[in-house]
């Protein structure tokens, strides 16, 4: 799977059963605009794969029974194992890109129905109370996460008042949430454990500290465009995305969106 591990982050191989099915992941903190293209090529890659190691095999026991076999290089019976390609987004905005191939097309209406859809699974973690993992760990990891994004502060310790947990998941938590706060107290008791609580103190402060920073950047936005600076240079000195600027000018009523 070494061309698929290129167009995915991480490609593993699940016993299901007697058999197996290959899991695909593509981590993403940034809305692509492009992702069910990446996800379509990289299971695309991984069946092509398959497909070619039972050709290889099947031609070098020549056991064909016609010559439709032949030309194919697959028996009748064969049968390519599923690829299952997930994409888990842990931005603090929810995802306004395309969740399917069709989204990403401008198609004449009289031919949808001819045009093939590759539908995307999307994990949004800022977005995830209705999931419920068998991993401990992963519940964790998404419960603390989306509750910090959300600023459930309370929510967190109520249910994590007396817990610890390891530190190498703040590692991961402050990863996702863009903490770095997180990050170094869970670095600085590697190989231990850590409690939540005491951590969200400090996160408290460094949210406020963003939030004071976003205001900040917010009115600078708002004083270069009224002084008629274009968006591409307010996006270069206010270090931000044209996009996030647009953004930000139509939220405050002082830009219309297309």
């Amino acid at each position: 799977m070494e061309t698929v591990q290129k167009i995915l982050d991480v490609v593993k191989k699940r016993a299901h059963g007697v058999d197996f099915v290959i899991l695909g992941l593509e981590n993403q903190q940034r809305v692509h605009f492009g992702m069910p293209l990446r996800i379509m090529l990289g299971d695309a890659l991984g069946y092509l794969k398959e497909y070619q190691e039972i050709a290889k095999k099947n031609k070098a026991r020549g056991n064909w029974e016609d010559s439709d076999e032949l030309l194919s290089g697959l028996r009748r019976e064969d049968r390519l194992h599923p690829m299952v390609s997930i994409c888990v987004y842990y931005g603090e905005r929810a995802w306004d890109g395309p969740h399917s191939l069709v989204d990403m097309l401008k198609i004449p209406e009289e031919l949808r129905p001819v045009v093939s859809d590759y539908k995307m699974n999307l994990i949004q973690v800022g977005e995830s109370e209705g999931l419920v993992f068998r991993n401990g760990d992963v519940q964790t990891v998404f419960e603390i996460s989306r509750n910090i994004y959300k600023k459930n502060y309370k929510k967190i310790e109520e249910a994590y008042q007396d817990k610890e947990f390891s530190s190498e998941l703040g590692v991961v938590i402050g990863a996702i949430t863009d903490s770095p706060e997180l990050v170094n107290q869970a670095l600085e008791r590697k190989g231990g454990r850590m409690n939540m609580c005491m951590a969200l103190e400090e996160l408290k402060k460094e949210f406020e500290i963003k939030g004071e920073i976003k205001g900040e950047i917010k009115g600078r936005i708002l004083t270069y465009y009224e002084f008629g600076v274009s968006l591409e240079e307010i996006a270069k000195k206010t270090g931000i995305t044209v996009n996030e600027a647009e953004k930000i000018l139509e939220e405050n009523g002082v830009l219309n969106p297309a």
